[in-house]
């Protein structure tokens, strides 16, 4: 098990997890989704390559459209 702050909270996750499956195992699995990996934006298409790493600190944001 690693160590990982997300959205201010620390939380214990799986080692070896993508960004993909960490997403997946929250719950959130929209497209309407921008993660931050340490104060860097992380592009949608390298979400199946990143792996979450020990210490890291992640900030996820849900987009939402309105009018």
């Amino acid at each position: 098990m690693i160590d990982v702050t997300i959205n201010g909270k620390k939380q214990l996750c799986a080692e070896g997890l993508t960004l993909v499956e960490l997403l997946d195992s929250l719950g959130m699995t929209s497209r309407a989704i921008a993660v931050e990996i340490n104060q860097e934006i992380q592009p949608r298409d390298t979400h199946s390559q990143v792996e979450v790493k020990d210490g890291d600190i992640l900030e996820i944001v849900t987009l939402v459209g309105g009018g």
